[in-house]
């Protein structure tokens, strides 16, 4: 909500290192080279307290990224289309995503995206620091969350889960999407080591972060960071849906 039409208000909720919830009104556009023909914002960063970047992108017509995404650095990257058409390349290979459609880029691949509607396209789009393991090496993977299975999560029959990358211990992190109906909930509040970026995809809920109850719904983004003592109730009239990211098959070091 906001001036003129009413008093300034927000649904955000920020606690730097321990979680955050950024609902679409109020983001700002957020200039990152390379990147043309967008509207961009960032959401999760270290300055949040993530050790991950994750941003919110939209193309509009004859949008691309010239300079390349990640393949230097270590840096790997992710990228989900939730609205549109996208080329996608990785180094040579190239892919066509639309909805649902994503794209995973380890870190010695350079992943390159490019408009292919007249209109906009939306895009979640990740970045982190690859933590190698040795002889083990993570391989580029694409396809659509709307061809996964999807499995019951800790036997809970109104709660379940997508994934979208392999297993495979090479990888140090994955992507998932969890769905609740109406009244589902998590079994527990969960407190771990990993960390969460989310974006929801549809539906309504309350999120317990940190034990304060949060309402969330369609286009926020939450951030868990770890030990964030985390878990949701859907809400509403349709399933609630999100996106999320989830560092994985790694020591902690000390």
């Amino acid at each position: 909500m906001g001036y003129p039409t009413d008093l300034l208000s927000s649904r955000a909720v920020i606690e730097p290192g321990k979680y955050a919830v950024i609902p679409p009104e109020g983001r700002v556009n957020n200039v990152v080279p390379g990147f043309e023909n967008c509207t961009m914002t960032i959401l999760g960063s270290p300055k949040l307290g993530a050790t991950f970047v994750d941003y919110i992108l939209t193309f509009h017509e004859g949008g691309k990224n010239t300079d390349g995404f990640g393949g230097q650095d270590n840096i790997e990257t992710f990228v989900c289309v939730l609205e549109g058409k996208v080329k996608a390349k990785a180094d040579d290979e190239e892919f066509i995503l639309e909805s649902g459609g994503y794209l995973y880029c380890p870190p010695s691949v350079t992943m390159y995206l490019e408009n292919l509607e007249d209109g906009d396209s939306r895009l979640f789009l990740y970045k982190q620091k690859h933590k190698p393991l040795e002889g083990k090496k993570p391989w580029v993977v694409s396809g659509n969350t709307n061809d996964l299975e999807e499995v019951e999560y800790e036997g809970m029959h109104n709660m379940r889960l997508k994934d979208l990358l392999p297993t495979d211990i090479a990888f140090d992190m994955n992507f998932h999407i969890l769905t609740f109906d109406p009244a589902g909930s998590h079994p527990f509040i969960e407190t771990h080591v990993q960390q969460h970026g989310a974006y929801l995809l549809s539906g309504e809920g309350v999120y317990n972060l940190d034990n304060k109850w949060q309402t969330v719904k369609k286009e926020d983004y939450i951030y868990m960071a770890p030990y964030c003592l985390q878990a949701t109730y859907a809400v509403g009239r349709e399933p609630l849906s999100y996106l999320y990211s989830k560092d994985c098959n790694r020591d902690e070091d000390l």
